[in-house]
């Protein structure tokens, strides 16, 4: 299982044109090339999502295993990335503080909260301050995004 985060502009025309392979990797989907995907798996054809150029009101869109649901709960983020609708966020601005004081707080204690690295190795510390990095700096550069979520 896994939470998706999307932020979406209607005003947005994303081009997107990606080479549809993606692999799960540290508890996270991510889209490789396809000669990452050679390398990784010499021989073998891959399952190719996405075979077209689209447009998309998508500004941003990430995905981490609901592993780490603990870990953003012990950093005072949870509910601002897995139950956004619940605690009435609608926009990405409504995001930016909580998730920069979440960050700062998860960057400020490393050690403190390694511990909750899954027992699995299905998501890591790294991962999620990764994701809420990432997730912070999409919430900043598109603050009139509407915020939904996949869990």
């Amino acid at each position: 299982m896994s939470l998706d985060v999307y932020l979406t502009l209607e005003s947005a025309k994303i081009h997107y044109s990606g080479s549809g392979i993606f692999v799960r990797k540290d508890g996270q989907r991510k889209e490789i090339s396809r000669e990452e995907w050679d390398e990784k798996f010499p021989g073998r054809e891959p399952v190719i999502v996405v075979c077209q150029e689209s447009e998309s009101d998508q500004v941003y869109s990430a995905n981490i295993t609901h592993n780490l649901g603990m870990m953003a709960d012990r950093a005072g983020i949870y509910y601002y990335l897995w139950q956004p609708d619940e605690i009435n966020i609608s926009h990405a601005r409504q995001l930016v503080d909580p998730l920069r004081q979440g960050l700062s707080l998860l960057e400020s204690d490393p050690e403190h909260f390694k511990v909750f690295n899954p027992r699995n190795g299905w998501g890591t510390y790294e991962v999620l301050v990764e994701f809420v990095r990432n997730y912070l700096n999409a919430c900043e550069n598109y603050p009139d995004a509407e915020v939904s979520v996949g869990r």
